[in-house]
C-alpha cells in the first residue's frame, strides 16, 4: 500500500536512520511530478538501480507555482505523492516546500542524489549541499524528451476547440 510510503520529514529521518543501521544505501530523487509520464518513470527506475532505498521528494503546490507559474501544478501535492508512492521502485515519498532540496539533503544526507538527464553533474543546483558531507550526484534516466510543460503546451493545447 502506497500510503505508508508517504511520510513527513520527521518520520523520513527516522526511516533513513533505520535503513542506514540495516546497511542500506539511501538515494534521493526529487521533482514536481505533475502529470506523471514515462520520463518520470525512467528517471525513478534509474535512481532505484543505483541501489538501496529510494526517497522521492516532491515539490509542494506553492513551490511548483513559484517555479512553473500560474496554472501549475495541475494536480495537488497529495495526489502527486500518492501516484509516485504507488510505484514499485519508490520506498518513501516526502513533500517539501522549499524551491530546491538543499535543506532536505542536509537533513537526511543521502548517499546519492539522483537527477535527471536535463542536468549534468556540474549543473545540479544542490551539488554543493551533497558535496558538504561527501555524498555524490548521479545523472539517471533517459534523454530529456519528456516534459509535463511540453505535454501541456503541445498535446493538451492542441485538443482544445
Amino acid at each position: 500500500m502506497s500510503e505508508g510510503k508517504i511520510v513527513g520529514r520527521e518520520e523520513l529521518r527516522e526511516r533513513v536512520n533505520m535503513w542506514r543501521r540495516a546497511g542500506d544505501r539511501v538515494v534521493l530523487a526529487n521533482g514536481n511530478f505533475d502529470l506523471l509520464h514515462v520520463g518520470h518513470v525512467r528517471y525513478l527506475r534509474g535512481a532505484k538501480e543505483l541501489g538501496g532505498k529510494l526517497i522521492v521528494a516532491i515539490n509542494s503546490d506553492e513551490s511548483v507555482r513559484a517555479l512553473k507559474g500560474e496554472g501549475r501544478p495541475v494536480m495537488p501535492a497529495e495526489e502527486r505523492a500518492e501516484i509516485v508512492a504507488a510505484l514499485a521502485d519508490v520506498d518513501a515519498v516526502v513533500v517539501f516546500s522549499e524551491l530546491d532540496v538543499r535543506a532536505l539533503i542536509r537533513e537526511i544526507r543521502p548517499d546519492i542524489q539522483a537527477k535527471g538527464t536535463d542536468y549534468t553533474a556540474d549543473s545540479v543546483p544542490e551539488r554543493d549541499a551533497v558535496a558538504e558531507y561527501g555524498g555524490r550526484v548521479a545523472i539517471v534516466g533517459d534523454p530529456k524528451k519528456h516534459s509535463t510543460s511540453e505535454i501541456l503546451r503541445t498535446r493538451l493545447a492542441a485538443r482544445r476547440p
